[in-house]
Formats: C-alpha cells, sequence, structure tokens
C-alpha cells in the first residue's frame, strides 16, 4: 500500500535547493526495505536539527560545484563553513613560508639574549606578584606555626595539681567536659561582681578565682558527669545520719543546684528510710584562703526542726563520707610536735596532763580527747609516710583536714537559725579557746557565741545567728547570702562569717594560741587547701527532729556559690607545693575511693610512726 509522508513538527518545508539536491541521488528500488506489504520507496527520513536551508558540502565530488552557491550564503552556518581544501582556506601551508608571529614560536637565544639581559622584576606586574607570594607564605607561617605557638603561650592550661592523674585529668581521672569548657568562671556569672571588697578589712579588694551559677538545668553529679562536683553514694554514719546520700537527689533546676531529702522505702534505699544528696569538689577544686560565698534557700520552714542543710569546706587530704581518710587528720590543724599530736592529748603511759583527764566530755567521764593522734604530724619519723613537705631540719610540716563551715542551720524554739563555726583540734583545756575583745569580734547583737564549745572528737567555736526568715522553702523562697572570709597563718590568721550578706562575727588566730593547761602549742587558721562541701541531711546528734510535722519532700537551693582571694594571694590548686596532697592519695587510693574502709586499720595500712612515742 502507499506510504504517507510522515509529519515532523521540528521540520520546516523543503527549499527547492534541496528538492534538486534530492533529486540528484539514485532512486531506491521498490522493496529494497524490508515492510509488510512495502511497494514504494519510503520517504527520506526528518532531521530534526536540520535548518530548511542546510546544504551538504560534499555530495559527491563531481557534483559539488554545482549545487553550492558560491556568493551567497542562506545560513550563519554556511558563512562560517570551511572548504573542504585547505588550500582555499587563505593560509600558507608550508613551513619555509614566514609569517608574522614567527619570532614567538621561533626564539633565538643569540637574538633574544639582549633583549632579555635589560629585563628586571621590579615592575608594577612583578612586584604584585612578590606581594601575592609574600601573603601566601605569611599566612601559611601564621596557620601552621604561628598560631601553635600564640595558642601554647595565652591558653589557660589544665594540669594535674587539681588531681593526681596527668593530661589535666582530676582525681578520679575525669576530663572536664561541660559545655565550652569554661574554666574555673562560670561565664553566666555577671562581670560586676568579678571583684568584691574585704568583710574584715575594707581597704583590700578580692578577686573572683571560682564560680558556679547553676544556670544549665538537667546536670548530673554522678561520678564523671561534673568537672567540679561529685555526689557521694553512702551513708554519712559518723554523725549517725538517718539518710542515704545518692547522686542522683542533686540536680540543677530554674537556675539554681538542687539537693532534695525524701522519704522512701526502706528496701529501695540501703534499708534507710530518707534519701538525699551530699556533693562535693573534693581533689577537683581547692582554694587556700579568701572568701567563700553561697547564695541559699534553706529547706522547709523556719519554724520546724530537723532538717541539717550545710555548705561548709575541709582540708583535702581527708574525703567527707571516708572515714579512713579522715581518722586522724580531722578536724586537727596543728604543725607541733608535742603532746597534741599523741592519742588523746596524754603522753605514752601515763594520764598527763592534768588537764587532759578532767573537764572535759561529760560524755565520756570528763577525758578531754578521744582522738586518736595526729597522724600526719610534725613528729612524724623520716622514712614514714607522709605528703611532706619536709624541713631543713629532716622535720615534716604537720598535716590535717580542718573545717571551717559557710553555714549549718538549725531551728530553736521556732526561730531559723545558723551556726557560722569551724573545728579545731587538738583541744584546749575545758575547750576553751581565748576569749577577748581581741580575738573575737561581733558585728551585731543579734549574734551570740554558741554555748557548745566541743566534745571529745572537736573543739568548735561557732556563732549561732537568726537567719533571714523569708529565705526558706516554704516561706518566699527568697536566696540569702552566707559566706565565710579567711585568712590562713598563726599571727594574721582570722576567720569571718557573713549571714544574709552582713558581717556577724570574726575570731582571730590569737584565739588559739598556746595552752599551758593542755600544754598544747598555737594553732593557726586552716593553711590547708579546702574543698567544698555542700549537703542535706538530718540527724538525732544536731537537733531536735520533728518528724512528725515535717513536710518531704524538702530541698535546700543554691542559687551560686563563689569563691574569691587576694590578687597577691591566689591558689587554686588540691596540691600546692607548700601542701601537697596528690601523691599521698594515690599512694593510698583505696582509703578515698571506698566508703567501707572507716578506720585507718581498716586499710591494713601501718599508722605512721612518732617519735614522741615510738622509736624512730
Amino acid at each position: 500500500m502507499a506510504s504517507s509522508t510522515m509529519s515532523n513538527p521540528l521540520r520546516q518545508p523543503a527549499s527547492p535547493s534541496t528538492t534538486n539536491l534530492l533529486s540528484s541521488y539514485p532512486s531506491v528500488r521498490s522493496g529494497s526495505i524490508p515492510g509488510p506489504g512495502r511497494t514504494t520507496q519510503p520517504p527520506t527520513p526528518a532531521n530534526p536539527l536540520r535548518h530548511a536551508g542546510f546544504r551538504p558540502i560534499n555530495v559527491g565530488h563531481q557534483n559539488a560545484a554545482a549545487i553550492a552557491p558560491k556568493k551567497s550564503h542562506d545560513s550563519l552556518s554556511e558563512k562560517y563553513s570551511l572548504s573542504p581544501s585547505p588550500a582555499s582556506w587563505g593560509m600558507p601551508l608550508h613551513m619555509n613560508i614566514r609569517e608574522e608571529d614567527d619570532d614567538l614560536h621561533n626564539p633565538d637565544p643569540r637574538r633574544d639574549r639582549q633583549n632579555d639581559r635589560g629585563g628586571h622584576i621590579f615592575t608594577p606586574r612583578g612586584l604584585a606578584n612578590l606581594g601575592c607570594v609574600a601573603l601566601l607564605v605569611g599566612g601559611m607561617l601564621m596557620l601552621f606555626a604561628g598560631y601553635p605557638i600564640l595558642t601554647h603561650f595565652t591558653e589557660k592550661k589544665q594540669t594535674n595539681q587539681g588531681g593526681f592523674n596527668l593530661g589535666g585529668t582530676n582525681a578520679t581521672g575525669q576530663v572536664p567536659d561541660m559545655p565550652g569548657n569554661r574554666g574555673l568562671i562560670d561565664p553566666d556569672t555577671p562581670k560586676s561582681v568579678y571583684t568584691k571588697t574585704s568583710y574584715t578589712y575594707p581597704d583590700e579588694e578580692l578577686v573572683l578565682v571560682f564560680s558556679d551559677e547553676f544556670n544549665t538545668d538537667g546536670r548530673s553529679f554522678y561520678p564523671g558527669d561534673d568537672p567540679y562536683w561529685e555526689g557521694v553514694d553512702l551513708h554519712y554514719w559518723g554523725t549517725e545520719d538517718l539518710e542515704w546520700y545518692d547522686p542522683g537527689q542533686a540536680t540543677t533546676e530554674g537556675g539554681a543546684l538542687r539537693i532534695k531529702l525524701e522519704q522512701v522505702a526502706r528496701e529501695d534505699n540501703h534499708n534507710l528510710t530518707f534519701r538525699s544528696a551530699m556533693v562535693q569538689t573534693w581533689n577537683k577544686f581547692c582554694f587556700t584562703g579568701g572568701i567563700l560565698e553561697a547564695a541559699v534557700t534553706l529547706p522547709g520552714s523556719p519554724k520546724i526542726s530537723g532538717f541539717w542543710p550545710a555548705v561548709w569546706a575541709m582540708g583535702n587530704l581527708g574525703r567527707a563520707g571516708f572515714g579512713g581518710s579522715v581518722e586522724g587528720l580531722w578536724p586537727y590543724t596543728y604543725d607541733a610536735c608535742d603532746v597534741g599530736t599523741l592519742p588523746n592529748q596524754t603522753y605514752p603511759g601515763t594520764s598527763l596532763p592534768v588537764d587532759a583527764m578532767t573537764g572535759g566530755d561529760p560524755e565520756h567521764d570528763g577525758e578531754l580527747s578521744f582522738l586518736p593522734g595526729q597522724r600526719l604530724s610534725a613528729c612524724t619519723c623520716p622514712g614514714e609516710s607522709h605528703p611532706g613537705p619536709m624541713r631543713k631540719d629532716g622535720s615534716y610540716v604537720g598535716r590535717s583536714a580542718p573545717e571551717i563551715d559557710v553555714l549549718e542551720a538549725i531551728v530553736t524554739d521556732g526561730v531559723g537559725e545558723v551556726s557560722l563555726s569551724a573545728q579545731w583540734a587538738p583541744f584546749n583545756a575545758e575547750y576553751n579557746f581565748i576569749n577577748t575583745s581581741d580575738t573575737v569580734t561581733f558585728y551585731d547583737s543579734t549574734t551570740k557565741l554558741n554555748g557548745y564549745h566541743g566534745g571529745a572528737f572537736q573543739q568548735t567555736t561557732s556563732g549561732l545567728a537568726p537567719t533571714n526568715q523569708d529565705c526558706y522553702e516554704l516561706s518566699t523562697g527568697c536566696f540569702a547570702i552566707y559566706a565565710f572570709e579567711y585568712r590562713p597563718g598563726f599571727d594574721d590568721g582570722y576567720i569571718s562569717w557573713i549571714n544574709d550578706g552582713k558581717q556577724a562575727w570574726s575570731i582571730f588566730s590569737s584565739a588559739f594560741a598556746a595552752d599551758s593547761r593542755s600544754e598544747i602549742s598555737a594553732r593557726p587558721v586552716s593553711q590547708e587547701p579546702m574543698y567544698i562541701i555542700a549537703n542535706l541531711g538530718f540527724s538525732p546528734k544536731f537537733g531536735t527532729i520533728d518528724l512528725d510535722i515535717l513536710d518531704f519532700p524538702a530541698t535546700m537551693s543554691i542559687d551560686y556559690i563563689r569563691v574569691y582571694q587576694r590578687k597577691d594571694a591566689i591558689n587554686t590548686n588540691c596540691d600546692p607545693q607548700n601542701y601537697p596532697t596528690a601523691q599521698y592519695i594515690e599512694t593510698y587510693k583505696k582509703v578515698y575511693t571506698n566508703n567501707n574502709i572507716t578506720t585507718w586499720k581498716d586499710a591494713n595500712e601501718p599508722w605512721p610512726k612518732n617519735r614522741l612515742k615510738d622509736t624512730c
């Protein structure tokens, strides 16, 4: 059957010249292209890319001249098409024919020597090139040499002074991992509080050396979760507490540290009915001298007795809650070799001095002390285990774990109070320090000396002051500022306590001069590196507990904790050179990490020999 021409939407009607061109091709025999019933020649397929005026350059050599016009062009493609013959391109085709640009492609050293000899690089283009090279070289040097050098000399480096491991880790092998690696000062601390005037000496200015604003919600204080704080997991048996301390009871919420005391099932809580938290910076952050300040909302009500919230500091050689570590170190602050270092503050095999056996603790037959003696005393025999340092005469510096409290809250006769105190050993006869207008100062009429001065295990100096009654959990919940300021040492040492932002009372080192009755020497205000502790507990040993009317859960909230020091006396190491702790803690690591070791004897370690009672 006859075939019809297929329509191509891209094809234009053929021009006459195209028709002539096609007619010059030999005809194709019918049926030469296979197809059912095909009897005629098929149409030439359309080329969608072919322009209507397209002419083949060569369709048979004999017909080329006749087909293509010589002077007119129907399209741009024809206008710029080249003839098949290179001879018609208008350019020489032989190597020996000279062209105008031959000198560029055929250099002649002899000919060009004179021109080349007179050139130089100090042209605008040459100088620009040199400048670019200099910039590139300078940038590379700054990137790979300058920046590392500047970083080395300007960055704040972590050391092993804060712990006994290497590489900037702390005492439990942790690497600080807070967002932004914030360092000792919290970025959220307002710049306006970076300095503080001394409460005791107003002409002295102190600078901020540590702060934690607790603004990040949901922080965890399980071991390894925080660079400075760690919650303990233990029963604080030493003061017969009723609660178990669990790290999960401390967190941050609403811009404050929250420590929650709650009542729980005994079977889920180590057979204890209450659970709370104690967090501490032991062996992670320590300070020696300065101001420790905290803004606190106390738990419960100022009218109901029972809770025992506390913020305090302790010498790094003793870890709170780990009895084996503190035995023989707490609450000593002593650097003399005399009877004050011996068990019970008596000479071996005697009941002397007399005042060590009478006028003491009525619960222990009037004996002054039941302490085992200062374990790391100035009397320690050479070669015995001691953290040092050693004096030139071969004797050791007396070492210990003193305690100074920012606050311990109590309710007395329906009024909230705080005990602003410090603990001491060895003891004065009858626990009476030198109390004169030169040694003790009270700054208001509401703060008074605590009638409790100590017992067989501690001597205490405590001022009782009424709190801001609004700054309790069940009142308005405001934050009151509590602090202590202290200067270590003998001659000019002192401790001053701050209640609700105002100075309450001070005690000076002269209050602890030598005591001829108990035959002990002067005791300094703590010279040890001190770490920070915050906890909420309760114990019948501290005060009356009105369990029937106490509200549970109860929460102590801390808005911030800050530490300030004098510019010329900044010391934030847990392992300072003059009072090292790191190597000793590493040597007896089990005592500091196993709270089931409650005495030094439990650790199967020998008590260091004392030259007043042992043969060195």
